[in-house]
């Protein structure tokens, strides 16, 4: 469906209600300095693509949870802002989801990412939490590492140089236009 959105020729409206808005949305917690602004710009992103307001919502609860985390707040303090500001509940456990089955759905896939996070040790630990969950594994690890990684502030380097290899020369570039120096140096290669 987004292939033949993105070909068409008119820019129309999608109200999709699934979890692509929040996993793309890491970056706006970390370019925003308010909760005000990260309000506004999920709001933009989601515009076109998933306009629903599940969607809405849970790309919000990432954003938040990247900015808290980045800003240094406690997990209880990120979990009791999240269910503060959205709809989502984050009363359950890991175990008690854990192959629930696929689903691609925000209001399904999002508590579990930021559960994965608020469950994992580290970097490596959260998003092995994720990915453990089974079902729209890669997109709820994704969302998951993102926020451990503003909350630990470190990826281990084995895992760094090991994505990297996988980058083409496209997002290579992106990568160093933003200063990520980090994972540009000729070492990750």
């Amino acid at each position: 469906m987004f292939i033949e959105w993105a070909k068409s020729e008119e820019l129309y409206i999608q109200s999709s209600y699934g979890n692509g808005a929040a996993m793309r949305v890491v970056p706006i917690g970390y370019a925003c300095n308010s909760i005000r602004d990260i309000k506004k710009e999920v709001k933009a992103s989601c515009h076109y693509t998933h306009n629903h307001p599940e969607a809405t919502d849970c790309a919000f609860a990432v954003a938040l949870a990247v900015y808290l985390a980045r800003n240094g707040s406690s997990k209880a303090e990120i979990k009791r802002e999240i269910e503060k500001r959205t709809f989502l509940k984050l009363n359950f456990t890991l175990d008690e989801v854990r192959g629930s089955g696929f689903s691609s759905r925000s209001r399904e896939s999002v508590p579990h990412s930021i559960v994965a996070f608020l469950e994992g040790n580290d970097y490596e630990s959260t998003v092995r939490k994720a990915i453990s969950i089974g079902g729209d594994s890669d997109t709820i690890a994704c969302m998951a590492g993102g926020i451990a990684e503003a909350y630990y502030k470190d990826i281990p380097e084995e895992i760094v140089k090991g994505a990297y290899r996988y980058l083409d020369g496209t997002i290579k570039n992106v990568i160093k236009e933003f200063g990520l120096m980090r994972w540009a140096t000729p070492t990750a290669n």
